[in-house]
């Protein structure tokens, strides 16, 4: 069970706290993981690509920019994140198909929805640093979300 105003209690001076800006979408409400990034501006070729490799109960932190024209997480791509064992997505930006990725066993945190889907130009960055919500995210973070908020720490509270 996660409880994140516990772990700000537990470790005050450990964590990040993000902006409220986000709605829960998945059928996880609670979830976390080591965080991937992608920094990608309306294509979501890189999250696609992401979502087909291992995700080993990581989590995919995408700095979207904000953009609420395009969706850049829709079900095809959230089921194949859960059949390849991604905890969730925390999007900073839209997503679409919110009521069948609703009853998906994922994660997804994301600012909005919209029906429009991306064009596919293999653009965006993994792996790199990433600021939004009034936050930086590294990858290699840990990056744990429930209905109170999300949080991000260097370190790994729950798995010890």
């Amino acid at each position: 069970m996660i409880s994140t105003p516990d772990l700000c209690d537990d470790h005050p001076n450990e964590v990040k706290v993000l902006d409220s800006i986000f709605n829960n979408y998945g059928g996880n409400h609670q979830f976390y993981g080591q965080v991937v990034t992608i920094k990608c501006h309306e294509d979501n070729s890189k999250v696609k690509q992401l979502a087909a490799e291992a995700g080993n109960g990581r989590v995919m932190v995408v700095d979207g920019g904000g953009s609420l024209r395009r969706a850049l997480l829709g079900d095809m791509i959230a089921a194949n994140a859960v059949k390849n064992g991604w905890a969730g997505l925390v999007i900073y930006g839209a997503i679409r198909d919110c009521d069948e990725i609703a009853a998906l066993s994922l994660g997804v945190k994301a600012l909005n929805t919209i029906p429009v889907k991306t064009d596919k130009r293999d653009l965006g960055d993994v792996n790199v640093p990433v600021t939004f919500a009034g936050q930086t995210i590294e990858p290699g973070n840990w990056i744990y979300c429930d209905n109170n908020g999300i949080i991000v720490s260097e370190f790994n509270f729950l798995d010890s």
